[in-house]
């Protein structure tokens, strides 16, 4: 499944948990805290000994353990070419915020300071998603997929470049958002849409892998071997087909698999090259139906498969999104 950054600490965190408490109680409450959305459980708890180690030796201070967070913070990242970040272009935004918020218990309100009226989508309190309203003019309005899947890289400006020389259509260019991150919108030789994100103050998704959250992301392709060409090209990820034979490949990057890539001939007729994003349900059915009778439509039933039940739908306005119930590995 999707792999995520673990949160960030700050001094402050560390040094309040250090009240009452002792050393190995405040290493365990960190691991457990983050693991929901940890990249790498290893360097989590690494850290966590670490600040434990610190503890036991001598009374912390605010340089010491400063200097194991920023260790720690500096490990984090989602690597270049993973999935980080999902949002929606909805002309109907306030009616967006409500479907989502009945299928998946995201929290999220329009945000008149933010450009466009930007909503942050929330669950439990950390960020899953985006859900924007189209510009009055140009880019992304135009946009085939509204659901836009943004990949990560360390520098944006680059990353454009490298778009350009492979063969890839640059939408937007490389802008700043606040001191979150740089993003730009593009789409690659095939006709899929993605943006990019280079993490700033901002890492992307907070939460992946549970109930109404991004738990895996899709490229459908009409030609494979020139989107593998493309991102391989520009982010250095790889595709590995699936032993079986089937029509699927999985896309890794950094020694993980971050998602998948398949072809257009399975799907709906119609369907465009595109990104298709799939989002963790506890009951994948109840949520076909709830969204049928808000006026959704559905493209592919629930059925069955190896790697839990799944079904392909659109919601009123015309995004298309993958609902799914994973089953735990054997």
């Amino acid at each position: 499944m999707l792999q995520a950054a673990a949160r960030q600490f700050k001094v402050s965190d560390i040094l309040g948990g250090m009240v009452d408490k002792t050393a190995e109680q405040m290493a365990q409450e960190l691991i457990t805290e983050s693991a929901p959305v940890a990249v790498d459980r290893d360097a989590l708890s690494r850290f966590a000994a670490d600040v434990a180690r610190s503890a036991a030796e001598a009374p912390p201070t605010a340089q010491a353990v400063n200097t194991l967070v920023e260790k720690y913070n500096a490990s984090l990242s989602y690597v270049p070419g993973t999935p980080c970040w999902i949002e929606l272009v909805a002309e109907g935004q306030q009616a967006a915020l409500e479907l989502y918020r009945d299928l998946f218990g995201w929290q999220g309100e329009v945000d008149p300071t933010e450009a466009d009226g930007y909503a942050m989508c929330t669950l439990n309190g950390k960020r899953v998603a985006g859900i924007a309203s189209p510009p009055d003019e140009g880019g992304v309005s135009t946009l085939p997929t509204p659901w836009i899947t943004y990949l990560s890289t360390n520098d944006a400006d680059a990353t454009m470049k490298a778009i350009e020389q492979a063969g890839g259509t640059v939408i937007l260019p490389v802008i700043d958002v606040s001191t979150d991150g740089r993003m730009l919108i593009a789409s690659d030789p095939t006709g899929a849409v993605f943006g990019v994100w280079q993490p700033l103050d901002f890492l992307g998704a907070e939460v992946v892998n549970q109930s109404g959250a991004l738990t895996w992301s899709e490229l459908h392709t009409s030609d494979i071997e020139a989107a593998k060409a493309f991102y391989s090209a520009v982010f250095g990820v790889e595709f590995t087909p699936e032993a079986d034979g089937q029509d699927y490949w999985t896309i890794n990057a950094g020694g993980r698999t971050v998602g998948g890539a398949t072809t257009l001939e399975n799907d709906p007729l119609a369907m465009p090259p595109q990104w298709l994003p799939h989002f963790e349900v506890d009951d994948i059915d109840q949520v076909v139906d709830l969204l049928v009778k808000r006026g959704g439509t559905v493209l592919m039933s629930p059925v069955d498969t190896a790697v839990g039940r799944v079904s392909m739908v659109q919601d009123p306005q015309g995004a298309t999104f993958a609902v799914i119930k994973t089953e735990p590995a054997s």
